[in-house]
């Protein structure tokens, strides 16, 4: 199950999906860090669900942008 849906992602201002980004990339940080120090962490199929989730928003994002980019060339 994802962390965040996309229909949500897409819902998200810009600067709501950076925020979302830096707090995935922190919280996924930290679980490397955990596990590279010997740790086991509680559910390892989080790390992988992170990096997914970071990698649909920065899509959506790039995505956002392009449009607008394209709607700005056209006028």
């Amino acid at each position: 199950m994802p962390i965040i849906r996309i229909k949500d992602i897409r819902d998200m201002s810009s600067d709501k999906r950076r925020e979302k980004v830096t707090e995935l990339r922190t919280e996924l940080v930290r679980l490397r860090t955990m596990t590279k120090a010997g740790g086991s962490i509680e559910n390892t199929g989080r790390v992988r669900e992170l990096r997914k989730t970071i990698s649909r928003i920065l899509t959506i994002e790039h995505e956002v942008q392009l449009l607008e980019a394209k709607e700005v060339k056209e006028r």
